[in-house]
């Protein structure tokens, strides 16, 4: 095990030098300091890598995955970063979708090490549970950032589209077909020549600090996130937390009528409902690999704010059962449920039945897994995808009986504003 103190670089000198190699990604905690957002990763240079075109073949991803070692002294010490599509959770839940694939369903890559960021300390070091050396020398810092070219991007589900989606999707959850749905979009536009994945991530990064930020920089495309909400974290003993987030209302202009809003969004009867469902479906979810009794709801709907909004966040925690390992745990759960709705199998069916699109890395989950055994995610929300030709942004919101179309589509667009306002849009 090597721990080496190194001199201060910031994040986003890294992001700067090295952002644009294959196979590089920057785990970047931002927004306010603390428990689950002090930490920050890069990684580059993996010892080997696995793309999956087919999204239920998980045995070579069991195969990159290290055996677990003894427990490393930070959090992350190399091992596998991995890419889960929405699709690839279909096809976990023998649903075969309508629509054409856009990108594989999974990416990973095994790393012999990592640099880590403490945001508490501001101290950086390289970390490596095998001994492995630095594969890159401390960058310089950072260059200034250029201002991003304005671009127009169109939405799949235009306003009168998605308001019609959403009256289609409240009566079938009258007529008894499921409970909620989530109902998304996709913005695209063309992507200017010249414009790399690093130069926009750091313009995210800045604009949109959050605590599960990610540039993941990988051949054919590169996924660049501002994501607020963990998926599943699991401890090298065995602990599992998810932290489902459902219900958002927008920031105030001052503290006082910040505190208005969240008390407002705390006893909102639509927002707490799609909530609930929703801790619910993640307690069902972790059901399948945790101890018996040990699942438990310790936090449920309480606000938090965010860099653009508030939201209100549960959590479920449970136990994993002895024999079970951190990629079971994914497959229990994939995709995530907060995205998706509940009953989980039939809301599944019926949002491709009504999306027009696949929603490729959107909705799905970006993870690590360490030397240690131990897991982190998020799910992949406020979030780019940059391809050779074209931008994208995914955008979704819970429908439930109580469901107003002219309400979903203003917090649909409440949560695209701040990262379609990096392109003046």
């Amino acid at each position: 095990m090597i721990v080496q103190a190194l001199d201060w670089r910031s994040p986003d000198a890294f992001v700067a030098r090295y952002g644009d190699m294959p196979w590089s990604v920057m785990l970047d905690s931002g927004g306010p300091i603390g428990e689950r957002a002090r930490w920050s990763f890069f990684c580059c240079a993996p010892e080997a890598t696995l793309t999956l075109d087919t999204p239920g073949d998980w045995a070579q991803l069991e195969a990159l995955v290290p055996k677990p070692e003894a427990p490393c002294p930070l959090p992350f010490s190399g091992g596998v970063i991995g890419l889960a599509s929405y699709e690839a959770g279909l096809a976990l839940e023998g649903i075969v979708s309508r629509h054409t694939p856009v990108l594989p369903a999974l990416h990973a890559a095994r790393y012999t090490g990592a640099f880590v960021f403490d945001r508490q300390e501001k101290r950086l070091y390289w970390s490596s549970a095998c001994d492995a050396p630095m594969p890159v020398a401390l960058p310089c810092c950072s260059a200034p950032l250029a201002p991003m070219l304005r671009l127009d991007f169109t939405p799949d589900l235009d306003q009168m589209a998605y308001r019609s989606a959403v009256e289609d999707m409240i009566a079938r959850i009258d007529q008894g077909e499921m409970f909620q749905a989530n109902l998304t979009t996709q913005f695209r536009a063309q992507r200017p020549e010249g414009l790399t994945a690093a130069r926009l991530y750091r313009a995210l990064r800045r604009t949109s600090p959050a605590p599960f930020g990610a540039l993941f920089t990988l051949p054919d495309f590169a996924l660049l996130s501002a994501s607020v909400e963990r998926f599943l974290s699991m401890t090298p003993t065995g602990a599992i937390e998810t932290r489902p987030i459902k219900g958002t209302a927008p920031l105030g202009a001052s503290p006082e009528e910040d505190a208005r809003i969240a008390a407002v969004l705390a006893c909102d009867e639509k927002e707490y409902a799609e909530n609930l469902m929703i801790t619910d479906l993640m307690r069902n979810d972790i059901g399948r690999v945790a101890r018996i009794g040990s699942v438990q709801v310790p936090v449920l709907c309480a606000v938090e704010r965010f860099a653009h909004v508030h939201h209100l966040v549960s959590s479920v925690q449970g136990q994993l059962e002895q024999g079970r390992t951190a990629l079971d745990l994914l497959r229990a759960t994939l995709p995530p449920g907060s995205v998706t709705g509940a009953p989980k199998h039939q809301a599944l069916k019926v949002i491709d039945q009504i999306e027009r699109s696949a929603r490729g890395v959107y909705c799905g989950t970006l993870f690590r897994i360490g030397a240690d055994g131990a897991l982190d995610s998020s799910v992949i929300i406020r979030s780019l995808l940059m391809s050779p030709q074209e931008i994208g942004l995914g955008v979704g919101c819970g429908i439930t009986t109580l469901s107003d179309p002219g309400r979903e589509y203003e917090e649909l667009r409440l949560k695209a504003a701040a990262l379609l306002a990096l392109f003046g849009s």
